[in-house]
């Protein structure tokens, strides 16, 4: 199975079929496991997450009934008695042990381009980046439990971008950096290292008067987030 939560949350069969998860609560059970990164999520921090610290009754029944629910559609092969090998009871509740997540190929991925010279280093970011199918988490991205993980991934996605920045400098090819940095920087405007990448791209492409601008965009983005305009301006 592939787990993947760099964008709406999904899981996906190995021949590429879309698992279905049932409804909102058992998808947001499965996702809090997921932002565990394998370890163990107690059963009334799974309720009280589920309900947002107003639990029925009935809350604990329905946990379990999600988590078979969950079992069935996660590992469909398994026979009645068979110890779960994925979504695991453990006192004093449950894990995922998910091997194949993309936010970890991600970050495997942006690991690896450190190491790599510049051509296989693009290689692996362009891979890294493309993971990405929209914001981590998708409908879970606002809740308590979600995000400090997405927001770890998203600095993580701004470095890689950062690092694929640099690489296509060094390849010489600052119109490409352009291009990828001028909406990321405006989205981003106290981040200073995008600015700074932005300007030395301009600048190697003999646009000295625009890249000594980008202080006024930057502050004019910092306060309305308007579309900047460098990579057509000439």
């Amino acid at each position: 199975m592939e787990f993947r939560v760099l964008g709406p949350l999904e899981v996906r069969a190995g021949d590429g079929r879309a698992v279905a998860l049932g409804g909102a609560r058992p998808r947001a059970v499965l996702a809090r496991l997921l932002v565990a990164r394998g370890t163990v999520v107690s059963s009334d921090a799974l309720i009280d997450d589920l309900y947002a610290g107003a639990p029925p009754p009935s809350a604990l029944p329905t946990l379990h009934s999600y988590v078979s629910n969950l079992r069935r559609a996660l590992e469909p092969g398994r026979l009645p008695r068979a110890r779960p090998g994925l979504l695991i009871g453990r006192p004093p509740g449950y894990l995922l042990a998910a091997e194949h997540v993309d936010a970890d190929r991600f970050a495997e991925l942006l690991r690896r381009a450190g190491l790599r010279p510049p051509v296989a280093a693009l290689a692996c970011l362009e891979e890294a980046l493309g993971l990405w199918r929209g914001t981590p988490y998708g409908e879970f991205a606002e809740e308590p439990w979600a995000v400090t993980e997405v927001s770890r991934l998203r600095e993580l996605r701004l470095v890689a971008l950062e690092r694929r920045a640099n690489v296509l400098l060094e390849l010489g090819r600052a119109q490409a950096v352009i291009t990828d940095l001028e909406t990321e920087a405006v989205a981003n405007p106290l981040r200073e290292r995008l600015w700074s990448l932005l300007a030395l791209a301009l600048y190697r492409t003999g646009r000295q008067a625009d890249a000594a601008g980008l202080h006024w965009w930057r502050d004019r983005a910092a306060a309305t987030r308007e579309p900047l305009h460098v990579a057509t301006s000439g």
